[in-house]
C-alpha cells in the first residue's frame, strides 16, 4: 500500500476507484466498503484508493465540543488498512479552508483534479463541501460530464457502519471488550511506550509495565482489570498478562494509569514500544480497606485471566 500525503505530487492513479471516509476502528463494517472497492478495481482493472483525513474533521468544524475519542491513531489505521490490500491510501490534511471549500470546488479540484477517477464509492448520506452542500445528487448530476461511474453505499449498511462504530465505543466504555472486539474484527488494542512509575506494583509482587500512549485521543476502555496480550519487538509470540485502568483507588489516586503485569516475565523494557490487546473485562475497579486484601484479589484476577487466555 502507497501512503501519499502531498496533494500535490500524487502519481498517475490508473483508472482510480476511489471512497472517502474516516475509517476509524477499521472495522468488520469498513471491510464491506473495502471489499466493493476490490471488486469495482477488479472489474476495471484499476487501483484501490482510500481518502482519509487528518486530523479528524470534527476537531476542526467543532472544536472545543465533546473530544474525539479515536478508535485508532492515524499510524494505528495504516497499519491496519495495509493489511487489505489496497493500493493507495491519501491521507489529507483537513484544515479550515480545506473545509470551506464550495461542494462544486470539492469535486472539480479536489476529487477530479487530483484523482482522476474512474468510479467513486460513496454512502447515500455522504456530505462534502462548505456546509455539507454536496452529496450524491451533485455527484450524479456531474458523472456524465466528467466521466467517472457512481456507486452507492446503501442505506442500511451506512446505518451498520455507524451503529457499530457507535457500538464498538460504547462497548468499550462499559468494559463490554466481548462486543466491542467482535465488532471490530480483531482484538482492540492500545499502544505506547513503558514509563517509569512509582514502583508500587513491584511492592505488591506485581511489578507493572506503566503505559503512555502519543496520543490522547485515543479511546481508553472503562476503569478496571483486564485480561491482556502483549506484544513485545524481542518476542515472536505475544505474552500473556494482566492489566489495570484506573487511578488506583486503593491508594487514593486521581491520574489514569495504564499498568500491564506480564505473566512469568522479568525484563527490562523500560522506554521500549509495547502494545497490549485487550482480550476481557475481569471486573472493574474497586478501593479496598487495606493492602492486603489488595493483593488477595490481584492473585483472583491473576488466575481468571489466565484461565481467560488458556
Amino acid at each position: 500500500m502507497q501512503i501519499h500525503r502531498d496533494l500535490a505530487h500524487l502519481p498517475a492513479l490508473r483508472r482510480a476507484v476511489i471512497t472517502i471516509g474516516t475509517f476509524d476502528g477499521v472495522h468488520t463494517g469498513h471491510r464491506y466498503i473495502i471489499q466493493q472497492l476490490q471488486q469495482a478495481a477488479a472489474t476495471c482493472e484499476g487501483e484501490t484508493v482510500i481518502i482519509t483525513f487528518d486530523p479528524h474533521p470534527r476537531e476542526v468544524l467543532q472544536p472545543g465540543t465533546n473530544p474525539v475519542r479515536l478508535l485508532t491513531t492515524l499510524g494505528e489505521k495504516i497499519e491496519l488498512l495495509s493489511k487489505h490490500g489496497i493500493d493507495h491510501l491519501v491521507i489529507v490534511p483537513f484544515t479550515k479552508a480545506f473545509s470551506e471549500l464550495s461542494a462544486q470546488a470539492y469535486l472539480e479540484d479536489f476529487l477530479i483534479e487530483r484523482f482522476k477517477p474512474h468510479t467513486i464509492i460513496i454512502g447515500y448520506d455522504h456530505r462534502f463541501g462548505h456546509n455539507r452542500e454536496g452529496g450524491l445528487e451533485l455527484l450524479e448530476v456531474e458523472q456524465s460530464r466528467y466521466g467517472f461511474q457512481l456507486i452507492e453505499i446503501p442505506q442500511q449498511v451506512v446505518h451498520d457502519l455507524s451503529v457499530s462504530s457507535t457500538k464498538i465505543r460504547k462497548s468499550l466504555q462499559e468494559g463490554n471488550i466481548h462486543l466491542a472486539n467482535e465488532l471490530l474484527g480483531y482484538d482492540y488494542f492500545l499502544e505506547g511506550t513503558v514509563v517509569h512509575g512509582d514502583k508500587m506494583g513491584r511492592q505488591l509482587g506485581y511489578p507493572t509495565a506503566n503505559m503512555l500512549l502519543p496520543d490522547p485521543r485515543k479511546l481508553i476502555p472503562a476503569h478496571g482489570i483486564y485480561a491482556i496480550r502483549v506484544h513485545l519487538k524481542k518476542h515472536a509470540l505475544p505474552l500473556k498478562g494482566v492489566m489495570s485502568i484506573g487511578t488506583r483507588p486503593t491508594f487514593d489516586g486521581t491520574d489514569l494509569r495504564l499498568e500491564a503485569h506480564v505473566f512469568d516475565f522479568s525484563e527490562d523494557i523500560y522506554d521500549q514500544l509495547i502494545r497490549v490487546e485487550i482480550i476481557g473485562f475481569i471486573r472493574a475497579s474497586q478501593k479496598f480497606d487495606n493492602i492486603e486484601d489488595l493483593i488477595v484479589q490481584m492473585d483472583k484476577d491473576s488466575l481468571i485471566a489466565r484461565e481467560m487466555l488458556a
